[in-house]
């Protein structure tokens, strides 16, 4: 049996077949029937540099390169040296031209390129697979980055989606390997991740948001959409003058305070992911700025996530177990916050996360890294059986590459320190924003509907009392039929304890000798002998009868 595969998409059949191949897992193709697409035989290479992976998803296109990202969180499916690799995978291509750039801002913002900005560089100062951003200067002077959408970029995600969403829904409903790693659920949190991405309405309303939650972190800066130029494929935003945290020299970086730079960004991230339950997934050190008044700026906020307030409380106690070295308690954190599959195994799961716990405690500051051991939790669930939320591989992506960010400004800064120093108030703000004016509303409209309606419910319960009318169910055993049930016992018991008599008795009468013979044995023996078969007989029909019977009523 093989996919149904469709000529539309032929030639991503045969991309991904290709990387299937390369990298070992032959069996799903030929499973899937994509061996027929592959114009030539690629030999299983034995040793593949992980890089390659990366370089190869990065050549098919966007995609792919956010499925690449989406990948670096699954370390239930790759090798560590993998997940690095993709990890560090740079959403950098070619630009499309200037003509493109100002046809495309031109019909999004109905205006000339011209009329609409003083300055507008044609030179594009990034580039990556959905779009590019340039350099402009509104009418009134204030300088602003433009970032476009890529020409076409949308009908080609949805193609490459549709592919890919045909050969996961194969693999996951006739592979063993499908059935245990589930690739549509991923490729659905995919499909949602990438529509939003492609929304920059989307994303400037995630500017805004980020911008009011860390209004607090005087060293956090989030660029503000300007909204008359924003449209679903322009976004037009603040401009903040500063370098890549990577792009920085080792000289530049002893005149920054970089432990506290880091410990700021690390408060700031918890807020978003333990008090807010918004937060950015995707801080790696190309979308973190050193601005050039030495705070740190955040960018590039398109992919988001978000957590409710019951994940958050769970996830919390999970972090503070991993920071204390507490692995039994991080086994039954992390429990609660998934679901078990059918071939879960629970003792060895909570085995295995109490150890990397325990050895995670023991580290060196400078090994320390709590992305990577939430990373690692997500390979364990794999291997163990259980189903964790896409939320969670999200957070682990995030809590990653926050780890690299840190580490570059400052590589002592010791990540589960910072979640101790910071526990006590990240519960304090959680207990603030319980208080709420919504929830003191909500709790205040509950409020007055228990007072309207008690003296309604007290007044029928006194009624019900006084006309006697009151009755409690309890749901309990029926002591009438366990008592005919025992009855049953005893009488079975007594009357085998009969038969059992009667067959000795038979039996010690057969040496006495007597004129009264049947069969040409003492006769009164053989009448109790026959007596016992008889009773035996009746007293295993009433018992088939009698179970058969209750069998069918129940």
């Amino acid at each position: 049996m093989s996919i149904a595969l469709n000529t539309k998409h032929l030639k991503r059949y045969k991309d991904i077949a290709w990387l299937l191949m390369k990298y070992g897992r032959s069996d799903l193709v030929s499973q899937a029937g994509l061996s027929e697409v592959i114009e030539e035989k690629v030999d299983k290479v034995d040793a593949v540099e992980a890089k390659e992976l990366a370089d190869d998803l990065e050549k098919m296109g966007p995609t792919f390169i956010k499925l690449a990202q989406l990948l670096s969180t699954r370390a239930d499916l790759l090798p560590l040296a993998y997940l690095e690799a993709l990890t560090r995978l740079q959403d950098n291509v070619e630009p499309f031209s200037f003509g493109e750039v100002e046809q495309i801002v031109s019909a999004e913002l109905g205006v000339r390129l011209s009329k609409g900005f003083a300055e507008f560089e044609s030179q594009p100062m990034a580039a990556a697979s959905l779009g590019q951003v340039h350099f402009a200067r509104m009418r009134d002077g204030r300088p602003v980055v433009v970032k476009v959408q890529r020409p076409g970029v949308r009908e080609i995600i949805v193609e490459d989606l549709d592919a890919l969403e045909a050969v996961a829904q194969f693999l996951d409903g006739h592979t063993e390997t499908g059935r245990r790693y589930e690739f549509q659920p991923m490729l659905v949190e995919l499909r949602k991740s990438l529509l939003r991405e492609l929304d920059y309405r989307q994303e400037a309303r995630n500017l805004v948001t980020f911008a009011e939650n860390l209004r607090e972190f005087a060293r956090i800066d989030v660029p503000l959409p300007v909204d008359d130029y924003t449209t679903s494929r322009v976004l037009t935003m603040e401009y903040i003058q500063g370098k890549k945290i990577t792009a920085l020299s080792p000289l530049a970086r002893i005149d920054i305070d970089g432990y506290a730079l880091a410990e700021h960004l690390f408060h700031a991230y918890l807020q978003q992911i333990l008090v807010d339950g918004f937060f950015h997934a995707d801080p790696h050190p190309g979308n973190v700025f050193l601005t050039d008044y030495g705070s740190i700026a955040l960018i590039d906020l398109g992919m988001v996530a978000r957590i409710t307030p019951a994940f958050q409380e769970q996830l919390l106690q999970l972090l503070l177990a991993i920071s204390e070295g507490r692995g039994d308690e991080a086994a039954e954190q992390t429990i609660k916050l998934g679901k078990p599959k059918e071939d879960f195994d629970g003792p060895m799961f909570k085995r295995d996360i109490a150890d990397l716990v325990t050895q995670h405690k023991g580290a060196n500051m400078q090994e320390i890294n709590t992305g990577r051991v939430v990373l690692e939790i997500t390979r364990i669930a794999g291997e163990r059986g259980f189903r964790l939320p896409p939320e969670f591989t999200m957070i682990a992506k995030a809590l990653l590459n926050l780890d690299q960010v840190v580490h570059t400004l400052d590589p002592n800064f010791n990540p589960n320190a910072s979640i101790r120093r910071h526990a006590t108030e990240i519960v304090r703000r959680r207990m603030l924003k319980s208080l709420s004016p919504g929830n003191i509303f909500t709790s205040a409209l509950e409020v007055k509907e228990f007072a309207e309606k008690l003296p309604g419910r007290v007044n029928k319960f006194l009624d019900m009392v006084a006309n006697n009318e009151l009755k409690l169910q309890v749901d309990a055993i029926d002591e009438k039929t366990l008592m005919a049930g025992f009855q049953k016992i005893a009488n079975r018991i007594t009357l085998g304890l009969v038969l059992a008599a009667l067959i000795v008795g038979a039996a010690l009468m057969m040496r006495v000798e007597t004129s009264f013979k049947l069969l040409g044995y003492p006769g009164l023996a053989i009448i109790f002998f026959l007596i016992a078969a008889g009773g035996a007989v009746l007293l295993a029909v009433n018992i088939l009868y009698n179970d058969e019977k209750s069998d069918k009523s129940d």
